[in-house]
């Protein structure tokens, strides 16, 4: 049990390798506020701009945090951020898309 006894030496929250990983790290937190923004903002019908750019670049910072992530506590809260941003983003180009308003 001596196993038991050893302090969590891990480099980070996320890291349960042992490593940091900060670029890793940073992708995961871009997209969960994007995709909690966009998820939030959705909501509303007139904040469509801003939940339709959100959940864009929240779902592209998400793929290519998805593509670069090393463990799976990562990969977690990536697919979490993920799906807010995909579906805020679905919201807003239902209430309005990427550009509704601003080409009349």
């Amino acid at each position: 049990m001596a196993q038991a006894m050893r302090p969590n030496t891990a480099g980070g929250l996320f890291a349960t390798d042992g490593k940091s990983h900060p670029l890793q790290d940073a992708m995961l937190a871009v997209t969960l506020v994007l995709g909690i923004t966009s998820f939030i903002t959705a909501m509303f019908h007139h904040l469509h701009l801003l939940s339709s750019w959100t959940g864009l670049v929240g779902i592209l910072t998400g793929a290519y945090g998805q593509w670069i992530s090393v463990t799976t506590r990562e990969r977690f809260g990536l697919v979490l951020g993920l799906g807010a941003a995909a579906v805020g983003f679905f919201l807003g180009m239902a209430h309005g898309g990427l550009f509704g308003g601003l080409l009349d």
